[in-house]
């Protein structure tokens, strides 16, 4: 193994992204992953790049604003340097609530800014003719148009982990990290259940697994969400991101659907359910009733890195030199690019373009 000025602990798409931009600042690179690199909750996860402020925590708005932006260029660069085609989908998204439920105080601030959202007046047929208008009791489903992307988190992570390798980054896989070693107060590599590695600087991103790792037991956990993923009947027939009070449907360009998802408190268990995955199925033909010819490819579960106030642990730990960034849970995928860039920043000794302070795990 090469000498190596800084470890990442774990091979997710936040931890792939994170070593390249660490490559940039001219940083030789280890990334040590307990399993297959990519495999976890950036395999499993949906791609849809929420950025709405009804659905975004207060503290992570402006994160959330800055990383969507970010992601044209994010991706461009990935397929540049991997020679990899990534599915990033701007059709936007359809956000569905029933007449009775309100669509969250943030709607009513978006419905003033129509450059990123507008209620959608009477019945869908036109935007989405597949789609149903009404819900289960015959009336009109609550509609907004939101101008979010998507992308495809497989298509990214197997682009992130292709630059990473072309850029000269070394991977240790099928090796697990214990802990992170100290020497005179500072970090000094880590432990693994195979070896040691040496380094000045190492960053904890090893996702729900990160609280396991000495000597620092951050307060992150599991939650399981179970998905699936079909072959829609025609490769248009739904083109938008559609979401809904019991199910979310994110279309791909090559004509599947992705169904999803659970969240379920279920320790580490990856193991889908048949009644769970079959209810998902019910709700997206409640939904678009052609669904229903709908092939499907496969289901999985995955698990989401989740904290106590539901935002990740971003930054500096007490033992200089040791770093974290993981806890995002739902928003990984889309906070990728601005994780890696700012963490980048606070790693090489210099001013982060965000204040992580809400993100510190000293709040734990």
């Amino acid at each position: 193994m090469k000498n190596c000025d800084a470890i990442v602990i774990g091979a997710g798409i936040i931890g792939l992204s994170l070593a390249i931009e660490l490559n940039k600042q001219g940083l030789r690179v280890l990334v040590v992953e307990k399993g297959e690199p990519g495999r976890e909750s950036s395999w499993a996860a949906g791609g849809m790049l929420v950025d709405s402020p009804a659905e975004t925590h207060p503290a992570l708005r402006e994160s959330a604003t800055a990383s969507a932006r970010m992601y044209p260029e994010f991706v461009h660069e990935l397929e540049d340097e991997s020679g990899l085609k990534i599915d990033l989908r701007a059709v936007g998204t359809i956000v569905l609530s029933r007449p009775e439920r309100a669509l969250g105080p943030g709607f009513a601030e978006q419905n003033a800014e129509p450059a990123h959202a507008y209620a959608l007046p009477g019945r869908l047929t036109v935007l989405e003719p597949a789609l149903q208008s009404l819900d289960g009791n015959g009336r009109d489903f609550r509609a907004l148009f939101l101008r979010e992307l998507c992308v495809d988190p497989r298509h990214v992570t197997a682009a992130a982990l292709a630059a990473a390798r072309h850029r000269g980054v070394d991977f240790s896989s099928g090796d697990e990290v214990l802990g992170v070693e100290v020497a005179n107060g500072k970090a000094s590599g880590v432990r693994t259940n195979k070896t040691r590695f040496a380094a000045g600087v190492v960053v904890n991103c090893a996702g729900a697994w990160a609280g396991q790792i000495e000597p620092h037991p951050f307060p992150t956990r599991p939650v399981k969400g179970q998905m699936l993923c079909v072959v829609m009947p025609e490769k248009e027939m739904v083109r938008h991101v559609v979401r809904a009070p019991e199910v979310y449907l994110i279309p791909r360009s090559d004509g599947r659907m992705v169904i999803g998802a659970t969240a379920e408190e279920a320790g580490f268990d990856k193991r889908t359910v048949p009644e769970a995955i079959q209810k998902l199925r019910q709700a997206a033909i409640d939904l678009v009733p052609r669904m229903a010819e709908a092939r499907i490819l496969e289901a999985w579960a995955g698990l989401r890195p989740g904290t106590p106030d539901g935002l990740p642990i971003l930054g500096a730990t007490p033992t200089p030199g040791y770093f974290v960034a993981t806890g995002h849970f739902r928003d990984g995928i889309l906070l990728t690019p601005v994780t890696a860039r700012v963490m980048a920043q606070v790693m090489t000794g210099q001013m982060p373009a965000l204040d992580l302070s809400a993100f510190a795990a000293a709040r734990f």
